[in-house]
């Protein structure tokens, strides 16, 4: 099944009218039959992030009618507040059957300011990071192995991303980094299993600005964007191979 990651900033920035169309994004998608991940890093403790985690992932009571505000399936989120940040948003996918992406080791190049550090354990912050998630998802288990607790693992460190394969087995991984941020599928490569299962890899300016660099005009940006999405596909399976469920 096909992913879309629409980033919640690019639609906030224009005020609710860009909120609205965020809201039928989502349904357009869904109704097309993909999964989708809401890019929002959130970030916050008790009632307030039961109150994200319900915003963007379940529903709320409205005159006795139970209404999804954004609907999606996932979401992005920062787990540095630790369990107080993430224990509302496991609640809400054992029930609804959602997922989340916790921060783990993120692609940009400053990441390893903060993320490489080691801790007094011995542990890289990332690596701490990891065990965490792989600990929340304990009891949201699914039928391939992993949970829906999963992580952000940069294709820009693909070093790190096999590391943490290794490390966190049942963490389902969102792998940005490949196209424009420099990552392809050699590097992609890391985060899957034996099986070829384990992990959704992220393009964005890759796809939404290939008209650009094929030589298309704006009119023919689907057409564009189709075609790479098609090219990206097949460069990820002919480096990882066949995908065994």
């Amino acid at each position: 099944m096909p992913a879309v990651k629409p980033q919640a900033a690019y639609y906030e920035m224009y005020g609710w009218q860009g909120v609205k169309a965020l809201t039928e994004t989502i349904a357009y998608a869904k109704a097309k039959g993909m999964f989708v991940i809401t890019d929002g890093k959130r970030n916050d403790i008790g009632t307030t992030m039961e109150a994200y985690a319900t915003a963007h992932l379940g529903a709320t009571d409205v005159a006795g009618e139970s209404v999804e505000a954004f609907g999606a399936d996932a979401l992005t989120v920062n787990g540095y507040l630790g369990t107080d940040g993430i224990k509302p948003l496991a609640g809400i996918c054992k029930e609804r059957d959602k997922g989340i992406f916790v921060l783990v080791k993120t692609s940009n190049p400053s990441s390893g300011e903060l993320q490489d550090m080691k801790l007094e354990n011995g542990a890289t912050v990332y690596e701490q990071m990891g065990r965490m998630c792989e600990s929340w998802g304990e009891e949201l288990m699914g039928k391939y192995g992993y949970s829906a607790v999963g992580a952000v693992v940069g294709a820009t460190y693909p070093g790190q991303l096999a590391e943490m394969r290794e490390k966190a087995p049942h963490t389902f991984f969102l792998v940005p980094g490949y196209g424009a941020q420099g990552g392809g599928a050699e590097d992609a490569k890391n985060a899957f299993d034996k099986n070829g299962l384990g992990a959704i890899i992220n393009s964005s300016r890759g796809i939404m600005c290939a008209w650009k660099k094929q030589g298309f005009t704006e009119e023919d940006f689907a057409e564009a964007a189709r075609a790479e999405a098609l090219r990206m596909k097949q460069d990820i399976l002919n480096t990882i191979g066949e995908i065994k469920y």
